[in-house]
């Protein structure tokens, strides 16, 4: 866990410099860096293979494939979620509550904080539309990712939880350390479901912004036209600005898969792990 820490502080510490020049959105600047803070290493790792400029003009050709976009679509939903899983989480074991609860907690938090923080706040420009109008369109990806994040890290906490013999306090270095395995694993569950929604144009990926008198390569590349006003301008590819093919029967079947997956997790996780809760 020492070593663990110690190369999660050098790998926030290199993020938060190197990104600065990196021309990506603000939002998902502060993304990379709270992922980072959540998975270490594999966070800086993940920002240098999928977002870090390979060379100058470059960064709109480099992040315009498929899994960069869906890279920085579960970034986004993982850093914002994050931090309201964590805050449920330490609330939860300070006033020690019963794990049913504490994830309950969890989920609300972070969805919420998730969705109208992250995704409604901070999207809302990208979106064209008031704050409302984001939270009415930011409402269906946000539920589907924090469903499977969700299912990923609970049997991780669970699993933990039993093997620590019950509660861990915040002031522990354990938890700190079993809270970032669970964010990792939720990561990775929550990557294929944001693909679907990447590629359905329920979601954006990875954006590029840089000053309008910047001259880049690949002008000439779907998706990257984009209206800009002030200071600066987004270069979005494959986001919220793009019509909206997929059928409401597909909508409705995601959603479901989604919701039948976070509660076979739960179960799971109850009944095997932990079957006296």
């Amino acid at each position: 866990m020492a070593l663990w820490f110690a190369l999660t502080a050098l790998s926030v510490l290199f993020v938060a410099i190197d990104i600065v020049r990196t021309p990506e959105s603000p939002v998902l600047k502060w993304a990379f860096v709270l992922v980072t803070a959540y998975i270490g290493p594999i966070g800086a790792f993940l920002y240098v293979l999928g977002c870090r400029e390979p060379l100058p003009g470059l960064h709109e050709q480099y992040v315009a494939v498929r899994w960069r976009q869906v890279l920085g679509s579960t970034l986004h939903c993982v850093a914002g979620d994050g931090v309201g899983i964590l805050t449920g989480a330490v609330i939860g074991s300070l006033v020690h509550m019963t794990t049913p609860a504490e994830l309950a907690l969890e989920y609300v938090l972070g969805f919420g904080f998730g969705w109208s923080i992250f995704q409604a706040l901070f999207m809302r420009k990208e979106i064209g539309g008031t704050y409302l109008k984001a939270l009415a369109k930011t409402f269906l990806p946000e539920l589907l990712s924090m469903n499977m994040l969700m299912a990923g890290m609970i049997p991780v906490m669970m699993w933990a939880k039993s093997l620590a013999g019950g509660d861990i306090s915040p002031l522990e270095p354990l938890f700190w350390f079993i809270m970032s395995m669970a964010l990792l694993v939720g990561f990775v569950a929550a990557y294929p479901v944001n693909w679907w929604l990447v590629s359905n144009h329920l979601k954006h990926g990875m954006m590029t912004v840089r000053p309008p008198q910047v001259q880049v390569k690949n002008q000439g590349h779907a998706n990257m036209a984009a209206p800009h006003t002030g200071p600066e301008f987004v270069r979005e590819h494959g986001g919220h600005s793009q019509p909206n093919p997929v059928s409401k029967s597909a909508i409705i079947g995601m959603t479901v898969v989604t919701i039948l997956v976070l509660a076979l997790a739960v179960f799971a996780s109850f009944a095997v792990l932990m079957p006296d809760n």
